[in-house]
């Protein structure tokens, strides 16, 4: 079994060696997994190319990068990160200032061998800041739903929110499309909007997936519930007439 972390980043010189130390320190045994990281730097001038050729040279599981000069959006790379990786593997986000825990891969990967055939998984994780202490309170919970359907419903009504908490397969990631570039903001749940549309729905699994950091430079600050409002908008315009079938209304 092959998994692929993808990391698209920009000047986060000074959080990106921890969320590469956090894949380097995964653990897998007992079972026979496979993984890489791939990173995309674009338009850095904080040191972040030189930290990537050193990591890059450092033993240990496979980390490649790849860089353009200019600032690109996160799908941008995301995308272009994806089509480095094998047809068979699997794909796991982690921003750059994120940790992985030690034992996600090995939780996805037993999840996966227990639901064959199912293409995409979910879950939960944990808020910490600055210096990697705990905000309780901040926890992220995903829970089950009965079908693709209900839980569009939930999404739209911002009842429900997945963000890089998520491993899905590089087959269904082609078959529908991508990561949307033109998007700002919620180019990954735009994503997942696909998946269900595509009827189907993720395997909600017992473990947490990351360590999702709160700092003073989140991309997502000043993201209230107007503009999460905002950018569901612009998700349902694009799938309106699907949804709409589907009975979900518009947020």
């Amino acid at each position: 079994m092959q998994f692929t972390i993808i990391t698209p980043t920009h000047q986060r010189r000074a959080l990106l060696p921890e969320a590469i130390a956090s894949v380097r320190a995964s653990v897998t045994a007992p079972l026979d997994i496979q993984w890489q990281h791939l990173l995309y730097d674009s338009g850095s001038t904080d040191g972040t190319p030189d930290l990537l050729a050193e990591a890059a040279a450092q033993p240990g599981a496979p980390l490649r990068y790849w860089q353009h000069p200019q600032r690109q959006r996160p799908g941008w790379g995301r995308n272009k990160l994806i089509a480095e990786a094998n047809a068979e593997t699997w794909i796991l986000p982690l921003d750059d200032d994120d940790l992985l825990l030690q034992r996600t891969l090995y939780h996805y990967a037993d999840e996966i061998q227990r639901h064959p055939g199912r293409p995409w998984f979910v879950a939960d994780f944990l808020r910490v800041d600055e210096e990697r202490r705990y905000l309780p309170n901040e926890d992220y919970y995903a829970w089950q739903f009965a079908s693709p359907r209900e839980m569009l419903q939930a999404i739209f009504r911002a009842e429900h929110f997945i963000q890089g908490n998520v491993c899905y397969s590089r087959e269904l990631f082609d078959r529908v499309g991508g990561y949307d570039e033109e998007l700002a903001m919620a180019e990954d749940l735009d994503l997942y909007v696909r998946f269900l549309l595509a009827g189907h729905l993720p395997v909600l699994c017992p473990h947490i997936s990351h360590l999702h950091r709160f700092h003073a430079q989140n991309v997502s600050i000043g993201v209230d519930a107007d503009k999460h409002r905002a950018d569901l908008q612009v998700i349902y315009a694009k799938y309106a007439e699907q949804l709409a079938q589907l009975g979900v209304k518009a947020p």
